[in-house]
């Protein structure tokens, strides 16, 4: 058997593999792009809010939730078109859970968002 990378070496490699993923996620996912292009939005907005640091850690946090999940949604989505490209109900049913998911995070987001802004603005 082969040994793994180990030290400097996995972590140079790892790295590598996550970039192949954001890329990945940027070229094949539609879903992905308009997320990151609302989080590219929104994270000038959320630096210069008049609210404290802890309201604009929990706003960048909510909202790498978002982009977290959706790259996890977009990984099930691949993995299942892969393992079963006809339609399958379990196929069906983990390519919808991983959708509710990604509605729950966007959820979140909105409601700590305006939890955040409401005190600002009223």
């Amino acid at each position: 058997m082969k040994p793994g990378k180990k030290g400097l070496t996995r972590l140079i490699h790892a790295c590598g593999y996550s970039l192949s993923g954001f890329r990945a996620a940027l070229h094949h996912e539609a879903a992905f792009r308009q997320e990151v292009a609302l989080f590219v939005v929104l994270l000038p907005i959320l630096l210069l809010l008049p609210t404290d640091g802890m309201s604009k850690c929990l706003l960048l946090l909510v909202n790498t939730l978002v982009l977290i999940v959706e790259l996890l949604n977009s990984a099930v989505e691949a993995v299942v078109d892969k393992v079963s490209p006809e339609f399958h109900e379990l196929a069906k049913r983990a390519k919808d859970m991983g959708s509710a998911a990604v509605l729950l995070s966007l959820i979140i987001a909105a409601v700590v968002w305006a939890t955040v802004l409401y005190p600002i603005f009223f």
